[in-house]
């Protein structure tokens, strides 16, 4: 069984180790203290660009849901902030990677297709359940000597023909 903490790549491939660990560790430890300086570093501002695919299928139905990195850290921010007034009946760190895999990461040169997953749930204070169940396709670049994103089609269905 695998440890959802535990970086799956060793340390040796280090673009794959890299790149779980900023879409991962990182990100989840920034969205849940809503610290946007913890990986602000991770991102190429220039051209930067994230599709929302609002759950569907259809990419006729996507839309261009992030035109730019400050629209982005805009709205990471609204939904990190929102998820911290919250209140929850387990651990929402363990949750979250036990809902998080990221096991596939093609790389070609300096560029990397990162295939992000959710499939979980989060129990509420009040006894509901918060379902995760969608991924992100990230696109990455080394720029500047390290892995960072470059942009995003997210929100995508998990999996994908499936409707939310």
């Amino acid at each position: 069984m695998r440890d959802p903490f535990v970086n799956p790549f060793p340390s040796s491939d280090t673009a794959r180790h890299a790149i779980w660990t900023m879409l991962v560790q990182r990100d989840i430890d920034a969205f849940l203290t809503a610290d946007w300086g913890m990986v602000a570093g991770d991102f190429v501002e220039e051209g930067f660009i994230g599709i929302d695919a609002g759950k569907k299928a259809d990419p006729d139905a996507w839309h261009l849901g992030f035109p730019t990195l400050a629209a982005y850290r805009d709205e990471w921010l609204r939904q990190a902030e929102d998820f911290a007034r919250q209140t929850y009946g387990e651990d929402p760190r363990d949750a979250i990677f036990a809902a998080t895999r990221l096991e596939d990461i093609e790389i070609n040169g300096e560029t990397a297709l990162a295939r992000k997953k959710f499939d979980g749930s989060i129990l509420r204070g009040d006894g509901t359940r918060d379902i995760m169940k969608w991924q992100t396709l990230y696109y990455c670049r080394l720029h500047e000597g390290r892995w960072k994103i470059s942009g995003f089609t997210g929100y995508l269905p998990n999996p994908m023909g499936a409707v939310d």
